[in-house]
Formats: structure tokens, sequence, C-alpha cells
């Protein structure tokens, strides 16, 4: 029964102190253009350290005992700016200021023109990861609907039109990754549900063009932001179901912060279910048992063999020491209901 209830990372994991800064992190939006400032390390040495650090997050994952690990995504500022700011027709020299509704300034890379993936971004970084470690290995990327709400158009007429234009440039990208040697590829579309209405029309064309002829397994990645910037989150998912007509074999959800309905799982069928069972919300560090409990509920509305248990959302803004404590909480609680299955 080792093969059930595989335990897994959504993306990142707590960036070294000694890497970057974590106050000039923090005192911002989730970046859309560049942050060079965060780095601790110059220009020169700057890959180096970032491979030290990714060695470290591997070894967190390994010794925490998760099954299906990534590199961290140590090298981004972002989880979204490192594919999608070197995409051709995307100016981020020249930024959009966008006011949010809380009253921050957000920089927004500006769309010029066509898109275009120029050449591969992150397979170097896959490279890497299978070359340390024997560990089932995760790769993601920014998702379509996710790169468009965060950019400012002013090119494309037709919002579907840039939609199937990014759904392309993801595609290349993660053919390429495939190709690598990953096991997983993830797409995160956390902004998937902040335009319904659009979703509806054509979320499920643009996402399979997205996850087209890829060979690797396929996952997409919903959440409500992270934990550290967003506090009230809502109770369900505004566009989930519809995922269910999607080609990815899996469903990434966040559910133990917003505490949601998990009802919502039988929608999903046949899907696997990549389900958060880890509260990037609260400081302290779950118990196995409390883990264990989760999962259990969750077992009530999914078969095992579709379930695989992981963190609500990436670990980037939380302390290291915890973020490793309630990995390994993760991978424990996991092990007592495998347990009891068998």
């Amino acid at each position: 029964m080792t093969d059930i209830l595989q335990t897994t990372v959504v993306g990142s994991y707590p960036q070294p102190d000694w890497l970057v800064d974590r106050d000039v992190l923090k005192s911002h939006s989730v970046p859309r253009v560049r942050m060079r400032d965060m780095w601790r390390v110059s220009e020169p040495f700057l890959e180096a350290a970032q491979d030290d650090a990714t060695i470290l997050a591997i070894r967190d994952m390994e010794r925490a005992g998760i099954d299906i690990i990534s590199d961290g995504e140590i090298r981004r500022e972002s989880y979204s700016n490192r594919f999608a700011t070197v995409l051709d027709g995307v100016d981020i020299d020249n930024p959009h200021e966008h006011i949010q509704k809380n009253g921050l300034v957000s920089y927004l890379p500006r769309v010029v023109g066509k898109i275009r993936r120029i050449g591969p971004v992150e397979v170097r970084d896959l490279e890497f990861l299978r070359k340390n470690t024997d560990r089932k290995t995760k790769i993601t990327l920014p998702g379509p609907f996710t790169m468009a709400q965060q950019a400012h158009n002013e090119h494309y007429d037709d919002i579907e039109e840039l939609l199937m234009d990014l759904a392309a440039a993801v595609n290349a990208e993660a053919k390429d990754l495939a190709a690598a040697g990953a096991d997983v590829i993830q797409l995160d579309e956390p902004w998937l549900r902040h335009n319904v209405e659009l979703a509806e029309r054509c979320a499920v064309k643009v996402l399979n063009r997205a996850l087209e002829g890829i060979t690797a397994t396929t996952a997409l990645h919903l959440c409500f932001g992270y934990a550290h910037l967003v506090k009230g989150k809502p109770s369900g998912y505004s566009f989930l179901p519809q995922l269910a007509d999607t080609t990815a074999q899996q469903i990434s959800i966040e559910a133990a912060q917003p505490k949601i309905d998990l009802g919502v799982l039988r929608e999903l069928a046949p899907k696997t279910m990549i389900l958060g069972v880890i509260d990037l919300g609260d400081a302290g560090i779950e118990t196995p048992e409390t883990v264990a409990g989760r999962i259990r509920t969750a077992l009530e509305f999914i078969t095992p063999d579709r379930l695989i248990p992981a963190p609500d959302c990436g670990m980037k803004y939380m302390p290291r020491e915890t973020a490793f404590g309630k990995l390994k909480s993760l991978a424990e609680g996991a092990a007592i209901v495998r347990r009891e299955l068998s």
C-alpha cells in the first residue's frame, strides 16, 4: 500500500535568509515584473548560490519524508515571474502601475506584441533537481489565465487570443520539461477564479491547449493566495467542478485554511486530487494525528488511490523551520492513514 497517499509539495519552499532579504520580499506584493533587490548575492555568484540553496530545499523535503518533491522554486522571485517575464511580446522595463484595492501599487508587465516563447526557461532547473534526488519530481509553471490577469494588455483586442498564445507558450515549455524527465508538471492557476465569466467561456479549451500532448503527469493548482498575504479566504471555489473536463490528470486545491466543503471532491471524479491538508495560515506545526484526521475526512469523499496529501499552497513566506516541521507532519500523518488502510 506504499503507492497510495503519496505526499507532495505544491511548489515553493522558503529561501534561506542568506540568499534573499525577506524584509524586501514581504514589503511588496507578489512581484509580477522583477524584484532584483530581494537577492543578497550579487549577480556573478547568484546562480551558484541558488544552486546551493536548492540542494538545501531538496534535502529538507527528503528528510521530511515527502514522496514527490520540487526544487523549492528557490531561483524564483515569485511563482510566475520567472517564466512570464521572458516571453517575447512582454515589456518588463516600462511596467504598468496598478493600484490594488488595498491601496498598494503593483507593477505589471505590459503585453506590447504577440506572445511567443523564445526558448527553454525552467529546463535547467528541472535537470538540476533530477540530478540531486532519486525521488519523483514535480516542476511548476504559471497558467495562461493567471499570466493574462497579472499583465497589462496593450496589444490583443481579443482576450481569448491572448490566452491561447499564452497557452501555446506554456505548452512548449511543458513539452521540453517532460522530455527532460519531469514526473509531474503543474500549472498554477490561482487567478482562474477572478474572472468566472471568462473561465466559463473558454477555460477548458485554453487549459487543454496548454496541456496538449504532454507525456508527463499533469496537474492544475488552484488556491486563494499565499496565507501570508491573504487572511479571510472564501470557503469554496467559484470555478472548480468544471475542471473535470480538462485533460489534467490531477487537480490541486487548498482546503485546510479555508476549510472548504470536501464534498466537491466527488464532483471532480475521476481526477486524482492533490489536497491541501496543511494550514499555512497557522504559525504552529500540526501534529501528524491532526494531518491524519484531515486525510480521513477527505477519504469520506474520495478513494485512497486518487488522493495526494499536500500543503495548501506554496511555503515561500514561512520560516524554514516551520515549513520543515509541517512537511514532516504531512509525511507522518499520511503514513498513519496508510498503515490503517493496509
